[in-house]
Formats: C-alpha cells, sequence, structure tokens
C-alpha cells in the first residue's frame, strides 16, 4: 500500500471530515504505513526544539537500547548547527530541520519528542499522531484546554503512544509512595498542598520592539501565536512569562507538582471549581504572568492548594526560597495519621507529631523515557505510566487556575481571604503568603493582589459554568481556546 505523506493525510482527513468517503481509512496512518515495531526493531526518533530539554532528550534517546535518533529540529539555526555537532562528532548522521511539518513528512522517522515553547505543544503533537508517529510531548502538553482535549482525540483516532512529560511518574521513590498512600495506610487523605518556591528574577524592561536574531525563523517560532513584536529582551526562555506563548511557571515548573496532586487523589477529571489570586509582585518588568500565586481547587472534601513564590525568603537574601515541612518545589499530603512530603527525587512519610515513618528515595524518574519506548514497542496505553489524558489534566488544572487570576481584579487582602473561607488550610497558607511578600517589601495595601473570581467548572463538557452573558463563567469559556494564527490552526476535528 502507498504511504501518505503527513499533507495527503491531513488532505483526506479534510475530505472524509466533509463527507467525502476515503477508502481505507479507518484503520488510521499507522495502518496504512504498515511499520509495525518488533521487539528487535530500532525505533527511529525525531525531536523538535533542541535548545535547551531538547538537547537533554538528545543525550537521553541515544542512550537507549535500539533507539537512533535520526532527525533533529529547531527555528534556530545556529542552534541546530551546535547540536549536529553531537552527531558528527560521534561519527553519526542525522537530518536536520527548521521547519517541523517537513521533519513530519518523513514516514521513517516512528516517534516524534517535543520540547518546543508551551505555545506549539498541541499542534506539534496533533500533527505528529495524523502523521502516524508515536509522541513524547514535554510538558505542559497545551497552551489552552481546547488543544490539550483535541491533542487527547487525535491520540485516540490515530491509535498513538503518547507520554506526557510528567517524569514523576516514573520516579522509583514516588511510584511505591503513592502505592503507600492509596492503600489507606495514613487513613483518609484531608487535603493535598503543591508548592513551587522557585526563584525568578526580573526579565527586565525594554523601551521598544528588540530585533529578531538573523539565525531565528520568526513566523515558525512565533506559529499558532500572535505575530507581535519582540518586547523583552530575551526571546529564549523569558517566552514562560508572557501569556501569548507562556502559562507562568505554574505551568512550567508548577505543572508536574499539580501533577502530584492529581496522582494523590487519583483524580481523573477538573475540580468542580477554582479561584486563584496573587500578582507579578516585587519588582517590574516586561513579565504578565504571575510570579506569586495562590490557587484553590475544589475537589469536593478534599481541597488541593497549589502556591507559586518566585521571590526569595525576604529582601535581604539573594536566592534563599521560603519551604513548607521542607518542601520547596513539591507536595504535602496530609492524611488523617500523617503526610508524605517529598517531590521529584521521593519524599518521605511522617506520623502528625513530625515523626518520620517511611523513606522512598527515588531517582527523578530517570527511566520515563524507557517506559515510553516500552510502551511503543508493547502498542499499549496502559503500560504509560504519563498518558496524554493525564498531561491533558494536568496542564488543564494550571490553566483552570491562570484563567481564575487573569479574570480579576485588585483587591484588599481581607477581600481574598474572605473569597477561601471555610477552607483553613487555604487561609492558612494566605497568611503566610502575607507574610513573605512583606518580607519581600510588597505593602498589600499599597500594591494589592489580582483577585480572580470562583470559576464554576461542568468538568465532563470541559466548560466553565455560566450564569449569564456577562457572568465570569462566560468570561472564561471564551479563554478555553484561542485565535490561531493562520497556517498554524488546533483543527475542531483533528
Amino acid at each position: 500500500m502507498k504511504k501518505l505523506s503527513r499533507r495527503e493525510f491531513v488532505k483526506a482527513s479534510l475530505l472524509a471530515t466533509a463527507g467525502v468517503g476515503v477508502t481505507g481509512c479507518t484503520g488510521g496512518v499507522r495502518q496504512k504505513q504498515g511499520r509495525v515495531i518488533g521487539a528487535n526493531d530500532t525505533i527511529r526518533v525525531g525531536i523538535v526544539g533542541v535548545r535547551g530539554k531538547g538537547k537533554a532528550h538528545i543525550g537521553d534517546f541515544r542512550k537507549l537500547n535500539k533507539v537512533k535518533v535520526t532527525a533533529i529540529c529547531d527555528v534556530d539555526t545556529n542552534i541546530i548547527a551546535q547540536r549536529k555537532k553531537i552527531f558528527t562528532d560521534a561519527g553519526e548522521t542525522v537530518d536536520t530541520y527548521t521547519d517541523v511539518r517537513k521533519m513530519l513528512d518523513d514516514d521513517s522517522i516512528d516517534a516524534v519528542v517535543i520540547a518546543t515553547p508551551n505555545h506549539w505543544h498541541s499542534l506539534i503533537g496533533i500533527w505528529a499522531c495524523q502523521a502516524g508517529k508515536d509522541v513524547y510531548c514535554e510538558k505542559p502538553v497545551s497552551h489552552n484546554i481546547f488543544e490539550g482535549r483535541k491533542f487527547v482525540e487525535a491520540a485516540a483516532k490515530y491509535n498513538c503512544i503518547v507520554q506526557a512529560g510528567m517524569q514523576n511518574r516514573s520516579d522509583t521513590g514516588l511510584i511505591p509512595a503513592f502505592q503507600y498512600l492509596h492503600s489507606g495506610k495514613l487513613g483518609k487523605i484531608q487535603y493535598v498542598y503543591g508548592n513551587c518556591f522557585k526563584r525568578r528574577k526580573s526579565i527586565g524592561k525594554v523601551t521598544g520592539p528588540q530585533e529578531i536574531p538573523a539565525c531565528i525563523d520568526y513566523n515558525m517560532w512565533t506559529g499558532p501565536a500572535p505575530m507581535e513584536a519582540l518586547m523583552r529582551k530575551k526571546l529564549h526562555y523569558d517566552w514562560h512569562w508572557v501569556w501569548p506563548t507562556g502559562n507562568g511557571d505554574l505551568g512550567n515548573q508548577g505543572v508536574h507538582e499539580i501533577d502530584l496532586c492529581l496522582w494523590a487523589l487519583q483524580a481523573d477529571k477538573m475540580p468542580k471549581r477554582v479561584i486563584s489570586m496573587g500578582g507579578r509582585l516585587g519588582y517590574n518588568d516586561d513579565g504578565t504572568t504571575a510570579n506569586t500565586q495562590l490557587t484553590v481547587f475544589d475537589y469536593d472534601k478534599t481541597p488541593v492548594i497549589f502556591e507559586v513564590r518566585g521571590l526569595p525568603q525576604n529582601s535581604q537574601v539573594k536566592d534563599a526560597m521560603d519551604h513548607y515541612k521542607g518542601v520547596r518545589i513539591g507536595v504535602v499530603i496530609q492524611c488523617e495519621n500523617g503526610y508524605f512530603a517529598g517531590g521529584r527525587g521521593g519524599g518521605k512519610v511522617y506520623d502528625n507529631d513530625g515523626n518520620k515513618i517511611m523513606d522512598f528515595p527515588g531517582d527523578g524518574g530517570g527511566g520515563h523515557q524507557q517506559n515510553f519506548i516500552d510502551a511503543m514497542r508493547s502498542r499499549k496505553n496502559s503500560d504509560l505510566r504519563a498518558n496524554i489524558s493525564k498531561g491533558h489534566l494536568s496542564a488543564a488544572l494550571c490553566h483552570m487556575a491562570n484563567t481564575s487570576y487573569r479574570l480579576g481584579a485588585k483587591n484588599t487582602d481581607e477581600f481574598a481571604k474572605e473569597q477561601i473561607a471555610g477552607f483553613d488550610f487555604a487561609q492558612k497558607r494566605f497568611e503566610s503568603f502575607e507574610k513573605h511578600l512583606a518580607a519581600n517589601g510588597v505593602d498589600l495595601k499599597q500594591t494589592p493582589l489580582d483577585v480572580g473570581p470562583w470559576l464554576g467548572m461542568d468538568a465532563e463538557k470541559e466548560r466553565y459554568i455560566e450564569k449569564g452573558k456577562n457572568s465570569a463563567g462566560a468570561r472564561a469559556n471564551k479563554m478555553l481556546t484561542r485565535n490561531y494564527r493562520r497556517p498554524f490552526v488546533v483543527p475542531k476535528n483533528v
């Protein structure tokens, strides 16, 4: 059977969507390509986005048995040249691309690893599934809730193995730790607290548009996002801190810890409502996302409270960060008879007096890529430790929190605390939140928080509950997706 290129297949899919019959398409691209991966076959991997995390993936996948990185893609020609040298120095060949669409047309590639900026994740993932390729996608798997759901649908439609880059799910300490928690030996979970206390300094402030480096295809870098002038000093990495391309630290580092919270609850759907508050506090720069944020996810009787802090312990120190029960980036899962405290690399279980009961040292999830490769060979999504559905849910909670925050208005700290009445632990964390800001010279009387509204969620429909056309829910539903820049459009029908 003739192989179809990605463009040919997308055209055929559009015809099918329009009601035009396409013979032999019911089995999906993988059947048409006829590539069945045996136990002794070498899996061929293409990696898109190879500046930071993507460079690490090059090394990680090249170490795996019977896995070969055969292609790399990046919009920065200088980075491509640097990464190609890794292969040439080792006496290996690698195909290079600056346009991911051309890489996806290569039928010899079995799997695509996505390590681009967030705003590209879902679209490349969907395209890869349509091209019959399995996918390893870095966190968060989406930039908004709509496109994350479409990614899930594409993976199911084309029978693709899709692993989300939630490496904690493969941590050799966390796996038995969560099994212990779920056994009920500590009693019922009362609440789950997650935090991301990670130093984030000011990105500076520019007075006008910045020049795009000549080595970068800015059209491809921008992709689905609006084509705008560069209004920050650094194009790379600092895209995390502006809304068109990033999701703040909640969707950057914090999504890992959100995922731990969901793992603790064994949750498979969004909470019934959310509220978030905070601000970009302590400095004035070109960033637009919050560097200080407190969120409550209402999962009925077991709430999830999450904090982001980018400022240090106080204004007198450089980088030392706060912690809660020894955790700076991780979770504290409070149960009736004790609690678990930890994160990447494992953790410990304590009784309610703080005496250690169990120790679960981990490895940081270094086997996550191997788990993906093993699932590719078995063709069982159940073998994945962080399938696309888990990745979508964790990302969706970040988007819910950010939506509440972005719909917020400046208000008093008294008002903010009133909004979380009934959530005792959340109110205690808010008091700590206030002290932390005061220690960094932030006076909430002079610089009030942005306090978001409570947003109800219909978890089955993945839509906010509206109480009128101008309600907070109605405004939030407009933020479920975005106006995609053609031709980089996430389709409604994948």
